[in-house]
């Protein structure tokens, strides 16, 4: 590999004047810029991106805080994020978020500009003072699915989902709608699902259907806990007709529950889920859609756009539209 030491020797000049000519530096005369350029042009060197960006004060990274990266959703937004960096320079270093010690570490680590040069963090709202430190650090930071204190965020309105997923059952002729969403509380402070599932409560109001507690059960997202917790629903005195599951996930957790049990779908109970991962076509499952890759996309572009122009991103929120897609999983009652 050719180095700029190279360069310097053949062009007789120091590595000093040959890093001043890359840069475009007005300290170089035109006869020796013309001089480095054309054993530049010889030898075939090429510059590291990353060492320039390090000249610069720069690493030339984007760092992303995901919680449980693996999980469908996230790696849909991820694929957003990795598009719009592309055509750029910028590496992606990702930082997978399991509990709050992780985020705490990882949030106080990034606010060195050599780790990266700029943060996305994805479907988790940052402590206060996390991103306080970050702004102080000059950080420039987009929220992607969370909303935080004086910076830039991409999502979804969360309850008019909950809305549109019930308002559909309730529109088949559903009267016993239940619920299946992620625990109230929870140490990394999600609150997705109980946003929905507060659109989920308006929508019975608003029809005149008494809110069920009984019909109504949490647990963390997972498959799996959405299967026991569905069978344990499904097997109740008075089982509801229709499911609302706060994630597609959950909803296949739904789905499976209910043919373990011997019941049709959506013959026996109608099945509505929320994200539209890949995998949801395949299972015919009718689903709210929020766009996840373009979300991440999205989150992406601020951020490059506030790097390439020097400012962090405007504190603005961008919010995303949301879809009922009606597929195999629900019918009338």
């Amino acid at each position: 590999m050719v180095t700029i030491s190279d360069v310097a020797v053949q062009a007789g000049v120091g590595a000093g004047t040959v890093s001043r000519v890359l840069n475009g530096s007005p300290r170089v005369s035109e006869a020796t810029r013309a001089k480095v350029l054309a054993v530049i042009d010889d030898l075939g060197y090429r510059p590291n991106p990353m060492a320039r960006g390090l000249s610069r004060g720069r690493c030339q990274t984007l760092g992303a805080v995901v919680p449980f990266f693996t999980q469908a959703s996230a790696v849909a937004r991820m694929r957003g994020v990795a598009a719009a960096l592309d055509d750029s320079r910028y590496d992606l270093m990702l930082f997978n978020v399991e509990t709050p010690v992780h985020r705490d570490e990882f949030l106080a680590t990034l606010t060195r500009r050599d780790r990266a040069d700029g943060l996305l963090i994805v479907s988790m709202p940052p402590p206060p003072e996390a991103l306080v430190a970050l702004t102080l650090a000059g950080v420039p930071v987009v929220l992607v699915d969370a909303v935080g204190a004086g910076v830039a965020s991409v999502g979804t309105d969360d309850v008019e989902g909950g809305r549109i997923a019930t308002r559909h059952l309730v529109e088949l002729g559903h009267r016993r709608i239940g619920f299946i969403g992620d625990a109230p509380s929870n140490p990394l402070g999600f609150v997705s699902s109980g946003r929905r599932e507060q659109g989920y409560r308006e929508v019975l109001a608003a029809a005149g259907l008494p809110f069920d507690p009984a019909l109504v059960r949490h647990g963390a997202h997972d498959r799996e806990v959405a299967l026991r917790l569905s069978d344990d629903l499904i097997r109740a005195e008075d089982p509801p007709t229709a499911i609302f599951a706060s994630s597609d996930v959950q909803g296949l957790g739904v789905i499976e529950a209910a043919r373990n049990l011997g019941l049709r779908v959506p013959g026996d109970l109608s099945v509505i889920g929320f994200d539209d991962v890949e995998v949801s076509a395949y299972a015919g499952l009718t689903t709210v859609r929020q766009p996840l890759f373009e979300s991440g996309l999205l989150g992406a572009q601020l951020l490059l756009e506030a790097l390439q122009e020097a400012h962090p991103p405007a504190a603005d929120h961008h919010e995303l539209p949301l879809e009922l897609v009606v597929r195999t999983t629900t019918a009338p009652a």
